[in-house]
């Protein structure tokens, strides 16, 4: 898989959230992280059982969705990623990207 990048060319952080359909706190998590130009990979665990199995094996169990990681480093649920954010981690992780 090529490395996602911006529109200026510098590397983007791989960013992949464990979702379902139905989820208002995964759409506020994937919105926030759109509004900060970042690019989202969806998984959605509501179809895809093994997916499931994966996300609670990365997660140490959160049976919960959202789930977020960032170039492999999980930061947690919605909430999580918010203090993420307002501690200065979240822009840690991303590299300065956003």
């Amino acid at each position: 898989m090529p490395t996602p990048s911006r529109t200026n060319g510098f590397p983007m952080s791989r960013i992949e959230m464990y979702s379902t359909g139905f989820c208002p706190y995964c759409v506020m998590a994937k919105q926030f992280l759109q509004r900060k130009g970042l690019e989202i990979e969806e998984v959605r665990v509501d179809t895809d059982p093994v997916r499931r199995e994966e996300m609670l094996a990365r997660s140490q169990g959160r049976r919960t969705v959202p789930q977020i990681f960032i170039d492999g480093h999980h930061v947690g649920g919605f909430d999580d990623l918010v203090e993420a954010d307002r501690s200065g981690r979240l822009q840690a992780l991303i590299g300065g990207a956003a």
